[in-house]
């Protein structure tokens, strides 16, 4: 079955043409975006997800292209006709059509795009079996990280970065030797002395949605916690570390610039956190 894409108000296979040239997204990445988890045909978080994809707007000075309900209807058309079950939901706006000019005019009408496609749920639990591995590289990313822009092109070097070093995820390094996110994921540790530790969510990192899931599951159980920020060198010692994604939600890390973190193998703290996320998420989706 072709993949069905909403582009615009009309549904249609993915590889037919859909875009104009002159959609500010594509010329200036002038929009936002947003990723939801589907598991068992159900999107995860999406109350979190439609709130953020509105904070990103407002802070953008963009309109949601609908009304909410109207966008959960065809979030959920989409989903229908692409028959997924385990997989993510991709949801773009961008500002509009105009001609090429940096300046834009206020009622310009916004163009919704969204996808749809399968994850293999098998790599979410091979990754929490053997963890994965990061590099460390520069961040390079303009002031306001905590909005969800669709311009990605710092990360998207970073990222290829990884995969060049044959690892599956790079931790970005500010100015000052601390550790702000992933490329794509938020990044914790759980320190020497096993305090649980992660960036604030301020203007410097994205405030991950399983961050948000997880922040909650961290007080339930009463763990020893600080929305702290941790440099490279803490990340090297430290008793575990791990990212977060709505892609996999938690990925144990196990090595960081090639070194070993902790025993090597997925934490224990890691493992208990997606235990109680799974349960959260169930709960949400009964």
């Amino acid at each position: 079955m072709s993949r069905i894409a909403y582009i615009d108000g009309v549904y249609q296979p993915l590889n037919l043409p859909g875009i104009l040239v002159e959609d500010r997204g594509y010329q200036f990445a002038d929009g936002v975006y947003e990723v939801c988890a589907i598991r068992k045909g159900v999107l995860l978080d999406e109350a979190r997800h439609l709130d953020r994809l509105a904070y990103s707007l407002e802070a953008l000075d963009m309109p949601m292209p609908m009304s909410r309900a109207a966008l959960q209807q065809v979030m959920r058309e989409t989903l229908r006709r692409n028959r997924v079950h385990s997989g993510i939901l991709y949801i773009q706006v961008s500002r509009g059509v105009a001609p090429r000019e940096h300046m834009y005019d206020a009622d310009l009408k916004p163009i919704l795009v969204i996808t749809a496609r399968p994850i293999a749920t098998e790599r979410r639990d091979q990754i929490m079996k053997k963890g994965i591995s990061v590099i460390s590289v520069p961040d390079q990313r303009w002031a306001r990280c905590d909005i969800k822009s669709i311009s990605l092109l710092p990360n998207v070097l970073a990222r290829q970065s990884a995969r060049n070093a044959n690892v599956q995820e790079a931790w970005q390094i500010d100015g000052q030797g601390m550790v702000t996110e992933g490329a794509a994921t938020n990044a914790w540790i759980v320190d020497k002395k096993g305090v649980l530790r992660t960036r604030p969510a301020d203007h410097d990192i994205l405030n991950g949605i399983v961050r948000q899931v997880l922040l909650d599951c961290v007080s339930e159980l009463g763990l020893k916690f600080e929305e702290k920020p941790f440099s490279l060198q803490e990340a090297l010692t430290a008793q575990e570390c791990f990212s977060t994604a709505s892609t996999m939600s938690i990925f144990p890390v196990v090595k960081v610039d090639g070194q070993k973190i902790g025993s090597g193998k997925p934490g224990e703290l890691a493992k208990k956190l997606s235990i109680a996320y799974d349960k959260a998420e169930a709960t949400v989706a009964n």
